[in-house]
């Protein structure tokens, strides 16, 4: 999926390490939206980012560096929405507080709405139907949006609604009191947002990511397959009726002339609002077939970029690509984050877009100039017959990425516990840093399609500026497989073994592999992940630390070596972190400043998903969603849980 649901080979890399080395911003909630940006709010987390800037940010100070120790699990429940197998599934969601109500959307596409304080039910509501039956494509989601009308009409239903989106490109819209479909919304409470998808169809739009709200406006993007096709569904963002659910606008991300020849740059990842302009800022995603470019050479400039467009209308109004002539498969993946910098005096209008390549793009949000300069730097040719990699790419030196330029050297353990399988491998490789290109004699990528930084990106603390963000350390190896050798090898298969993709239609297929040993241990050094902490009115970087552990068995690998992680943190302004993300199964407490970890806890699963934090008759609550992923471990779960002092 656009997603990066990359199913059995991205699943490989970390269950294999893990064995081996042991709303509206002007209604009911805009208040707390506008005074968000200021560093003032009343503690709700009414959107996937916190707010709808991005900015994973509370206000709550009850609990601190100094009692965090002290903090317990509050309540917990289970949805019962979980599968594994062939058909696993994927919760990324952010729970909302809003309404006085914890809202999360499941990966069989229900909707709970549970007391913030005893984690009673009180309403479900199943998209699926009574029984809500898991649905096609895989079953992931990130979970709900919610909105109020700025003016509500008395006695009347659907003055609050929370929406929820399904793998069948359908989107719900129910009434946020009751659970009970608004009949306005669509037909009888459903949009059926797949019908607006009509060029070069081949899947259904899934609406894993809940939309963006802006006043009465919802921006809502979709995910589809990777790597299997070379002409697909062209990317569209679309602007929808929040009360109606009729289509306002569509933008379209490929040049008419290029739809035939490519697809998909769409939005699978959040999106982000100015509530103050109005501008909502759309991080798009590679162009397919995702690894081979020959037959999409002309200039597509939205594509693997950040577009600001007008939230009412759709109007582009900047745009910045971040990777030109993608073939690496690296999406801009999480929505920009929203702050106000100063710098030289004068205060600037700002945004943080992370990326795959561990870069931090800071922009003025309003026109999309750099706060900081971005160098177009050298980068290799391709060698692969018909393709025509980029000669030069954007660079930004400042702030300092999260990855280094040049690919970990080999694990001197890994590589003598496997008689030297892992340098020999590398040897026969093409590694050169950065934007190696795919070849087919098979070239290391670095950083690889799993990032750097994943689709959570980061979060900021707007009185400060300080901004923390984890990030990745995964090299994976692209090998392209000339048509007649893929045909001959895997027949028409879309997927096959060993990582194989067809790109059907090309003149490649695709292989990912994992750069791992005979027994499954990554060949690079440690650390695998890492958090990060950024002054961002200077660009300096306050610390990094590895961040995580693998753990396997009942035992834990040092801290040192880090985790792969998937999820975002989040800060409170008592001066801490909140994070699930990595591979053990734990959710932490980090202090702020320093970057020490300062609690942990186990709960069922990775916490693949930002936590929220809200305030609930005087008492500050940190609630996780626990779902699993199965490209860290194997262990999926169904639980909320909330923790408290």
């Amino acid at each position: 999926m656009k997603t990066k649901m990359k199913t059995a080979a991205l699943a490989a890399l970390g269950a294999a390490a893990a064995a081996a080395i042991y709303l509206s911003p002007f209604g009911a909630t805009a208040q707390n939206s506008m005074m968000m940006m200021a560093g003032v709010s009343d503690q709700v987390w009414d959107a996937f980012g916190g707010n709808q800037q991005a900015q994973k940010y509370s206000t709550a100070t009850q609990i601190t560096p100094e009692n965090v120790k002290d903090l317990k699990r509050a309540w917990s429940i289970h949805t019962g929405d979980v599968s594994s197998g062939e058909r696993s599934t994927t919760w990324g969601a952010t729970p909302l507080f809003v309404n006085d109500t914890v809202y999360v959307g499941t990966p069989w596409y229900r909707i709970f709405a549970v007391e913030p304080d005893t984690g009673k039910t009180k309403w479900v509501y199943a998209a699926g139907g009574a029984d809500g039956p898991p649905e096609g494509q895989g079953l992931k989601s990130r979970g709900v949006a919610y909105w109020a009308a700025a003016l509500p009409e008395a006695g009347k239903p659907c003055q609050k609604m929370v929406y929820v989106g399904t793998q069948l490109g359908e989107l719900h819209g129910v009434d946020a009191d009751t659970g009970k479909k608004c009949a306005g919304f669509g037909n009888n409470g459903v949009v059926n947002v797949d019908a607006w998808s009509t060029k070069n169809k081949k899947f259904k739009l899934g609406l894993i990511q809940p939309p963006a709200v802006y006043k009465d406006t919802l921006i809502l993007g979709w995910a589809g397959l990777d790597w299997v096709y070379k002409t697909e569904n062209p990317g569209t963002v679309f602007g929808i009726d929040a009360r109606t659910g009729a289509l306002k606008w569509t933008f379209n991300i490929i040049p008419p002339d290029m739809e035939n020849v490519t697809g998909t740059a769409n939005v699978w990842a959040s999106i982000s609002v100015d509530p103050e302009t109005g501008l909502a800022f759309l991080p798009t995603s590679s162009p397919s077939p995702n690894y081979y470019g020959g037959d999409r050479l002309k200039e597509m400039p939205y594509a693997t970029a950040t577009v600001a467009v007008k939230a009412e209308t759709g109007e582009v109004v900047w745009s910045r690509q971040l990777v030109h002539h993608d073939i690496w498969d690296v999406d801009t993946n999480s929505a920009p984050t929203l702050l106000d910098i100063k710098k030289d005096g004068q205060v600037i209008p700002a945004l943080i877009q992370a990326t795959k390549m561990g870069y931090h793009f800071v922009l003025n949000r309003n026109t999309g100039e750099p706060v900081w300069p971005i160098e177009e730097r050298p980068y290799p040719a391709s060698d692969v017959p018909g393709e025509v990699a980029a000669k030069t790419q954007p660079y930004v030196p400042y702030p300092e990425p999260t990855i280094p330029d040049t690919t970990p050297p080999v694990s001197k353990f890994a590589d003598i516990v496997s008689f030297g399988q892992c340098s020999r491998w590398k040897a026969r490789l093409r590694d050169e840093g950065r934007y190696t290109p795919p070849s087919i004699r098979g070239s290391i990528s670095w950083p690889a399609t799993l990032g750097g930084v994943e689709w959570g990106g980061g979060a900021v603390d707007p009185t400060t500026n300080t901004y923390v963000v984890n990030s990745n350390r995964v090299p994976q190896i692209y090998t392209l497989v000339p048509r007649a050798d893929a045909d001959k090898l895997y027949g028409k298969n879309a997927r096959g073994p060993g990582g194989y993709s067809a790109q059907e239609g090309s003149a490649y297929g695709f292989k990912l592999e994992n750069f791992l040993n005979m027994w499954g241990m990554p060949c690079w050094v440690p650390p695998y992940g890492t958090l990060h902490s950024y002054d961002m009115n200077t660009g300096k970087q306050l610390w990094t630390k590895p961040f995580g552990q693998v753990q396997k068995w009942g035992f834990y690998m040092p801290e040192s070596w880090g985790s792969i992680t998937i999820g975002a943190p989040v800060i409170t302004k008592s001066g801490l972190i909140f994070i699930g993300a990595s591979m053990d199964s734990r959710v932490r407490a980090i202090d702020l400043k320093s970057g020490e970890v300062l609690w942990k806890h186990i709960v069922d699963a990775p916490a693949v998903s930002q936590p929220a934090v809200y305030t609930y008759k005087g008492k500050q609550y940190v609630v996780f969603a626990v779902g699993g992923n199965g490209i860290l471990t194997p262990r999926l779960a169904d639980q909320l849980v909330a923790f408290s002092l």
